[in-house]
């Protein structure tokens, strides 16, 4: 290839195009908290539009006088001379302005117990929380780990811990023990909230032996944990560690349910949050407090549209993600919201659990993922009509990218092609919603997360830097700093400057692909990790996802590309057929040609020659984590033929062997 014809490639091809448009209903849009001001203005002072939002929606202690200070970036101080408490915020401040009353969350236990906790229940369980984790020693600065179920205690902890000023790590349940050990060791954790186990599809698992495996002693070094805080959930026998191991129950029982929050300044840490898995150190996410509630309530307001005062909201995210921190724990509690909190898996004990929920609780915003999407499209339509979902107004998207046609699916069949739907798109280190549409604003294309919020400043690049055009594709960037941004990596600014800084400089590089539309919306085409390299045409894996599923067979699909010696890279993608579909495959012996010439056809149709799978395999499942993230890396493991690698986050490690059997299957 010529420099000439190298200085002309896309950064990203731009193969698939959507057509379709969902305007707002003009009664929508009557009563819509977000119009087309908010777009006005933030162009206007976008400085000035932040302080309003940090205003109107947070409570100051001390009010700040300085909204923004960059002159240490990319470090940000947002608000920075200003105090107050998160947790005051969230509990407190509606306490005092008579909405003590109000359910703040309706628990829903998989194996059927329900709790309802009142914002006065919420305020006086968390201020006993506060003063038994002020009796085991937790001072403000001290970090806690929090390692538990989706129970009402994990957000009480949190509450707590901000109430101390502690800052508190949340570990995923489905973490090992390993995994848990690295992320103490980093944070320097005081103490460690846990429970002796949780419920999953119908059994109660452990979760009390993986702290103890964390907390003994590694190459004779101690842990820096003094103490252990268990909440007693499945009342499963649980060794206790003497002088060590406390129970949350006898913690807090006698505990006084009187508790002043500690008033810290805006830049004071209120979490940190470890993102990178099980290969590597894990990066530990810093956030702040003022600029981190600010944006989580302006997102939470406007992107869902939220009546606290009527609506009923429900993130189905676990809160050891980062979506359960802002819009389980902060960014609902903080606009005085009514939310639902689920314990279980959306088949337990049956395929039409969530939408039973949702017909309990008249549930009206619904937030959940693409993955939870398709896995509901493959069980079939039939399984929500069972259910009254009429209360539902708002529908919202988060994780990776939505295929139009499963935002299609979300829209009719759970939204009775009434309800808006929000696809957003934002990351642990944003720390809130950075583009998404307005419901009552935008005109919705399926798939698209569109453009970013009203002050939000982001863009599409090339490989030199320079916004690609309409119809291009390339690097989605952030080029102005934002209130809810990362302050650093936990300990290591080197590691945080390198990582996200680095690539181009002075710009934050999400590390997405991304292109625009002809009207400039944006379209997320998944990490640049997963672009693959076809003859010299760099395709995204979420574009022919996205063809696949288009097709009325296909439930759900996974593509990567494999080392392939003619082309360097080869299409290979794994499907899951829809009931009618895999039924139809079984009647002929499993014989998959025949389904498989069509879908490569109906890619070629939809996108062009080029993103033909080389292979497909039909599969039962594909390897998720227990977030619902699908873990392509192993999926390339197998189209290579290569040992899979780790594979313990999995939700469930057997789909590995599965899939490895079928792949490698002669062909008849």
């Amino acid at each position: 290839m010529t420099n000439e014809a190298a200085a002309h490639e896309p950064s990203l091809e731009n193969l698939l195009h959507e057509n379709r448009s969902f305007p707002p209903s003009a009664e929508f849009a009557a009563q819509a908290n977000g119009t087309p001001d908010l777009y006005a203005d933030a162009r206007a002072d976008r400085l000035a539009f932040w302080s309003r939002q940090a205003t109107e929606l947070v409570s100051w202690r001390k009010p700040f006088t300085e909204v923004l200070d960059w002159s240490q970036a990319p470090v940000a101080r947002w608000f920075a001379d200003g105090t107050l408490n998160a947790c005051w915020n969230a509990v407190d401040r509606h306490v005092v302005a008579g909405h003590g009353d109000r359910v703040a969350i309706h628990f829903e236990g998989e194996p059927g117990d329900t709790r309802t906790l009142t914002y006065a229940d919420l305020q006086r369980e968390v201020s006993r929380a506060a003063n038994a984790l002020a009796a085991l020693g937790v001072h403000t600065g001290d970090r806690v780990v929090i390692y538990l179920p989706m129970i009402p205690e994990a957000v009480i902890a949190m509450l707590a811990c901000a109430r101390l000023g502690a800052p508190h790590s949340l570990v995923f349940g489905g973490f090992s023990a390993d995994a848990l050990r690295s992320r103490i060791d980093d944070a320097g954790a005081r103490l460690v909230i846990t429970a002796d186990g949780g419920y999953r599809r119908g059994a109660a698992t452990a979760l009390k032996p993986a702290v103890d495996d964390a907390l003994a002693p590694r190459d004779g070094v101690e842990s820096t944990v003094e103490h252990v805080l268990v909440v007693r959930r499945t009342g499963q026998e649980t060794a206790m560690a003497e002088h060590r191991d406390v129970w949350w129950h006898e913690a807090t029982e006698v505990a006084d349910v009187q508790h002043e929050p500690v008033w810290v300044e805006a830049e004071h840490p209120l979490f940190i949050l470890y993102t990178s898995g099980t290969t590597g150190k894990p990066k530990g996410i810093l956030h702040t407090t003022g600029g981190y509630l600010t944006q989580a309530a302006y997102t939470h307001r406007y992107v869902f549209d939220l009546k606290p005062e009527t609506d009923v909201y429900w993130c189905t995210a676990d809160v050891g993600w980062v979506t359960g921190h802002t819009y389980v724990t902060y960014g609902p509690l903080v606009n005085g919201a009514t939310q639902v909190m689920y314990e279980g898996t959306p088949d337990t004990p049956h395929q039409g659990r969530w939408w039973e929920i949702v017909e309990k609780y008249k549930v009206s915003i619904l937030y959940t993922a693409p993955t939870a999407i398709r896995t509901c499209m493959k069980w079939g339509s039939e399984v929500p009509a069972k259910f009254d979902l009429s209360s539902l107004r708002v529908l919202g998207s988060v994780g990776e990218p939505i295929n139009p046609e499963a935002w299609m699916w979300y829209r009719r069949v759970i939204g009775g092609d009434r309800c808006p739907v929000v696809d957003t798109w934002w990351q642990t280190e944003t720390g809130a919603i950075m583009i998404s549409p307005l419901p009552g604003v935008t005109h919705a294309k399926p798939g698209s997360a569109q453009v970013p919020l009203p002050g939000i400043v982001a863009d599409v690049i090339d490989d030199e830097g320079k916004p690609v055009p309409d119809g291009g594709g390339g690097y989605l960037v952030l080029t102005e700093p934002w209130p809810a941004m990362l302050r650093g990596i936990w300990g290591d600014l080197e590691r945080f400057k390198d990582t996200y800084w680095s690539r181009f400089p002075d710009i934050y590089f999400a590390g997405d692909g991304a292109k625009k539309d002809e009207d400039g919306d944006v379209w997320l085409l998944g990490r640049v990790d997963d672009v693959m390299n076809v003859s010299g045409h760099r395709l995204s894996t979420t574009e022919i996802e996205s063809a696949l599923v288009s097709h009325d067979a296909v439930a759900e699909a996974a593509v990567v590309g494999a080392l392939d010696e003619t082309t360097g890279q080869a299409v290979v993608a794994f499907v899951i057929l829809r009931g009618e579909a895999a039924a139809a495959l079984e009647a002929t012996g499993g014989d998959q040609d025949a389904i498989v010439a069509q879908l490569r056809d109906h890619v070629g149709k939809q996108i062009g020659p080029i993103a033909k799978p080389k292979r497909i395999l039909v599969v039962p499942e594909l390897p998720k984590t227990r977030s619902g993230k699908i873990m392509r890396r192993l999926l390339r493991d197998v189209a290579e033929n290569r040992a899979v690698g780790d594979a313990t986050t999995l939700a469930d490690a057997s789909v590995m062997a599965l899939i490895s059997t079928g792949l490698n299957k002669p062909k008849a």
